[in-house]
């Protein structure tokens, strides 16, 4: 049989022809990913082509649910009007839109990819949802105007080459009955793929790089969007309860005698008077630390940190819980290891936690949440509002103050201009504060005011970062003019680092952050180098402020931990992880546990089994983390 009659013989070829279309664009994208990516992927070629065919079945799948609304429309037309001049002038312009629109998810999973490494996920299913911001970013980030008109052009080229096939298929004279027939058989596609194709089949690989190959993206962006949440005893290797109860009461230092599961409330008690200092908390945009020279870095963008750090306690063996920026806010507020999917900071009924701001609330101090951008973004008002902070953001701003904006916010420097006067007012009325400072500008698309630094804006993330550390340099200097300056402690950490793609599953060096406490007249200019992460700041602040207070932290106050007592949490959305004595064991969905061995070097695979202590102990945790947040422990009244 010839291709024309193929093509005129039913109407639903014109399913078959946007398929091939599908199929060859996804492949192409496959390739120029692979390519982009070659130097990372050190695997066997037939991996390699493995993961094409996987690729091949999700791509697949994702036609099979996309073509449902088609296929019943093509069901039901009636002869008459399916063969007609009107409905084929119809039929171009869907099947053009539809063209555009897979050019443009094309488009997009290039610019998502080269921003994080994957395909889409959890990340994407956000950004969808703050739609100001992410438009706004895309259109200072990259040239749109160029770029829609490019996949126009491509469009536009495609439909010419297949227009005289598409008009065959309007020549097809089919019964009903006939119809029904076709129909049902590509309908059963959706359910067998539904049935067959898995969240995790392209996880084949032990190099991430090539399960991100083996995946679709519009397919994993609608996997994400409906499972944004994990259940922790479904997907995750469980313990006994009452086991790992007492294992996690005697790591944090809880009693041991409280019956109660996951019972970690102590008493922090100390001597001597409590110092009733000022605290700022400055989380810095995707700070990693290989930015600073400190660390290795010879690009010179970091010249003020560098030298400040200097002056203040450095601790510099120090690592993020995750990749996002309310994993960030989130450990830093709660000081608890992340649970699975969504950060505790976006989900509901997420008020009246325990928190860092719960412990000073309580001591009569003024707490408020800074944020440079708009706070409803990630849900941050709601939740900081929730427990109790007050709120300054983008919209408190008058219009004298916001010289600069872009798509994230006012830049750093008017961010810490509005907390100098915040603090102005705390001192005048004789209050003490504690201010979390969330900053905007070390993000795509990295501008900022002109003028300020040798670098022009939007020029990339190395301008972006030598421009944050010129308007930490503005504050600290502008405070130091300040009466309530030698009463107050300064902490500077990242939310994340800058990046965490990599072709392993959890990259250590990924998550590798500064965090840097400064008050000349009250904390020592050292350096530590004890394993630590984010959720030790809290008590780690407090220690240094001598204070006594009920805890229900996981995190410690690092000043008191032995260096073989040191570890830390990496997790992405679905790997849990612990890091310690060098080595990093991490639970994943499907009860899966892996081990590491030196995973900042040879990144060697241990025996699960032959590690249970560490096992054990990162499964105490996460599996106590999640018990104590469905169960509601961590509430206030």
């Amino acid at each position: 049989m010839s291709v024309n009659a193929l093509f005129s013989k039913s109407r639903f070829t014109i399913v078959l022809l946007f398929l091939l279309i599908n199929l060859g664009t996804f492949a192409l994208l496959r390739v120029a990913l692979l390519i982009k990516q070659l130097a990372d992927i050190d695997t066997p070629f037939y991996q390699i082509v493995l993961a094409f065919l996987i690729g091949l079945a999700h791509d697949l799948a994702f036609f099979s649910y996309l073509l449902i609304p088609f296929v019943l429309y093509l069901l039901v037309l009636p002869n008459r009007i399916y063969r007609s001049k009107t409905h084929q002038i119809i039929s171009f312009g869907v099947f053009i839109s539809c063209l555009y629109g897979l050019f443009f998810i094309v488009l997009s999973e290039w610019t998502f990819w080269d921003e994080f490494g994957v395909r889409f996920n959890f990340i994407a299913v956000d950004y969808l949802i703050y739609t100001h911001e992410v438009f706004n970013n895309i259109i200072e980030s990259y040239p749109m105007g160029w770029l829609l008109s490019a996949i126009l052009a491509m469009t536009v080229v495609c439909f010419l080459l297949v227009r005289k096939t598409l008009l065959l298929t309007f020549n097809a004279n089919e019964s009903f009955l006939f119809r029904l027939k076709i129909a049902g058989v590509l309908l059963l596609l959706p359910v067998i793929s539904y049935a067959t194709v898995g969240l995790t089949w392209y996880r084949f690989s032990a190099n991430t790089y090539l399960n991100e190959l083996a995946a679709n993206g519009p397919y994993q962006f609608f996997s994400a969007f409906r499972n944004n949440e994990l259940d922790y005893r479904h997907f995750y290797k469980v313990g006994d309860d009452r086991q790992l109860s007492d294992a996690i009461k005697k790591e944090v230092g809880a009693d041991s005698a409280s019956a109660d599961l996951y019972d970690i409330k102590r008493m922090i008690k100390t001597t001597g008077e409590e110092k009733r200092l000022n605290i700022v908390l400055i989380t810095v945009e995707s700070l990693s630390a290989d930015f600073l020279a400190t660390f290795g870095n010879k690009e010179n963008i970091t010249p003020y940190m560098d030298e400040w750090f200097k002056e203040g306690l450095l601790f510099t063996n120090f690592y993020a819980t995750g990749t996002r920026t309310i994993r960030g806010l989130e450990s830093l507020t709660l000081s608890i290891p992340p649970t699975p999917g969504r950060g505790i900071v976006k989900r509901p009924d997420n008020g009246k936690l325990f928190s860092f701001g719960r412990v000073l609330q309580q001591k009569g101090y003024d707490t408020a949440f800074l944020y440079g951008g708009r706070g409803y973004f990630d849900n941050m008002n709601a939740f900081y509002s929730g427990n109790g902070y007050r709120i300054v953001d983008q919209t408190d701003f008058t219009e004298e103050e916001k010289t600069f904006t872009n798509a994230w916010g006012v830049s750093d420097d008017i961010i810490f201009n509005r907390t100098l006067k915040e603090a102005d007012k705390n001192f005048q009325n004789n209050k003490p504060f504690f201010f979390q400072i969330m900053t905007t500008s070390n993000h795509r698309p990295y501008s900022y005011p002109e003028g300020k630094i040798d670098l022009p804006s939007g020029s990339g993330r190395q301008g972006a970062v030598k421009y944050t550390d010129y308007a930490i340099h503005q504050f600290i200097e502008q405070a130091k003019t300040k009466p309530w300056f030698d009463n107050t402690v300064f902490v500077m950490v990242a939310d994340h680092c800058a990046g965490s793609a990599r072709k392993i599953e959890l990259p250590v060096d990924k998550y590798h952050i500064p965090l840097f406490i400064y008050a000349p007249k009250h904390v020592p200019a050292v350096r530590n180098d004890i394993v630590s992460s984010q959720i030790d700041v809290a008590p780690t602040v407090l220690g240094l402020l001598n204070m006594s207070y009920e805890s229900q932290f996981y995190g410690r106050d690092i000043m008191q931990m032995h260096k073989d007592e040191g570890r830390a949490f990496v997790s992405n959305y679905q790997k849990l992880g612990l890091f310690k004595d060098n080595k990093l064991v991490y639970l994943s969905p499907q009860q899966k546990v892996d081990v590491i061995d030196d995973p900042l070097g040879a990144y060697k695979h241990l025996d699960a089994a032959e590690e249970a202590p560490l096992v054990k102990e990162n499964m105490a945790y996460y599996q106590s983390a999640d018990y104590i947040w469905l169960h509601r422990l961590s509430r206030y009244q």
